[in-house]
């Protein structure tokens, strides 16, 4: 038992520096050494858990990178409430920076699929299905709204949720070079703006 948490305990903390320092430098910035000093782990500690770097990624991506964004943007939409200000309250939490919540700000996710794009397809291929769930969540929770009648029955709710995620990256990206808070403001504003346009018009009699 005490072997298995000593296990655990090493894999998390594997995980979690190489997270920090994968996004501090980039990938293909990183070398294995680095990491490891940092933790002061030897090679061998390292292959005792893990096949390759690529594989090593590949497992902070599963059981970190999926489980922010997973807590972030998709946990919040179970729920049966109007789901346009649920989303938005979502967003606006998943883009608030702060110390305590570095790696939730943007979650990281749009920086390192724009890193993997054109270079390794295999660890594309992951980064994007989590996006890909997040996609399958909202698509699911805007069709309910519809049927809810929060939601006006023209919205195609596939393209709402492509403009949603879009958006969100495009702000993301913006953010993490500025550190001018007008841009959340004015980007959640015109949010609101777009859910406004969206939403059911309830016909006062």
């Amino acid at each position: 038992m005490d072997k298995n948490l000593k296990k655990r305990e090493t894999m998390h903390r594997l995980c979690a520096k190489g997270l920090e320092i994968f996004h501090e430098k980039g990938y293909y910035n990183t070398n294995l050494d680095d990491i490891l000093k940092d933790l002061s782990l030897s090679k061998g500690a390292f292959y005792h858990h893990f096949k390759s770097k690529e594989d090593y990624f590949i497992t902070i991506v599963q059981n970190l990178i999926q489980q922010k964004v997973y807590a972030l943007l998709v946990e919040p939409l179970n729920t049966q409430e109007n789901p346009l200000p649920v989303i938005l309250d979502s967003i606006e939490q998943a883009l608030e920076p702060g110390k305590a919540n570095e790696i939730a700000y943007g979650f990281m996710l749009n920086d390192f699929i724009t890193e993997f794009s054109k270079r390794n397809k295999e660890i594309a291929t992951y980064l994007r299905d989590i996006l890909k769930v997040w996609e399958v969540n909202l698509v699911s929770i805007l069709k309910r709204g519809k049927v809810d009648g929060h939601i006006a029955r023209h919205v195609d709710c596939e393209g709402a949720a492509s403009y949603i995620i879009a958006s969100y990256l495009g702000m993301r990206t913006l953010l993490a070079e500025s550190t001018n808070r007008q841009l959340k403001y004015n980007y959640v504003q015109q949010l609101k703006l777009y859910f406004n346009a969206i939403e059911e018009r309830q016909v006062v009699a």
